[in-house]
């Protein structure tokens, strides 16, 4: 293998994905994400039936884009992720807040959803 088609992978744009926390009360459900250095207005959060999806771009600290790096641990360009929630949710009432570098969403549970018992007959239908 060449040289150059070794390295091709390194120069594709692949996007991060986002560590979430989830976890609920009685009245929601609370998505954490950890997103330092990312501003409040590089973030889009969405919910479209019953998916939950986090999106952003982490810009780098610096401009010089021809410097070596000793060291390259952090992720930046596009990241995003989906994430299914368990129960039904009033995403209209949803809200999220940023502080300390970490995202807190918060889904309310659509009070409307209730559990329909179905018995199970023994017999069969009578045939007509």
């Amino acid at each position: 293998m060449s040289e150059t088609n070794h390295n091709d992978w390194l120069a594709e744009e692949t996007e991060g994905q986002l560590a979430v926390d989830v976890y609920q009360d009685e009245h929601s459900i609370y998505i954490l994400a950890p997103i330092a250095g990312v501003s409040a207005s590089d973030i889009d959060i969405s919910i479209t039936d019953e998916v939950l999806t986090i999106r952003g771009s982490r810009h780098p600290g610096h401009d010089n884009t021809a410097e070596k790096h000793f060291t390259k641990e952090c992720y930046w360009g596009a990241f995003s992720r989906s994430y299914v929630l368990p129960i039904a949710v009033n995403a209209d009432q949803s809200k999220a807040t940023m502080k300390d570098g970490l995202l807190r969403v918060e889904i309310p549970k659509d009070e409307k959803v209730k559990t329909k018992v179905i018995k199970i007959n023994d017999e069969l239908p009578a045939k007509k």
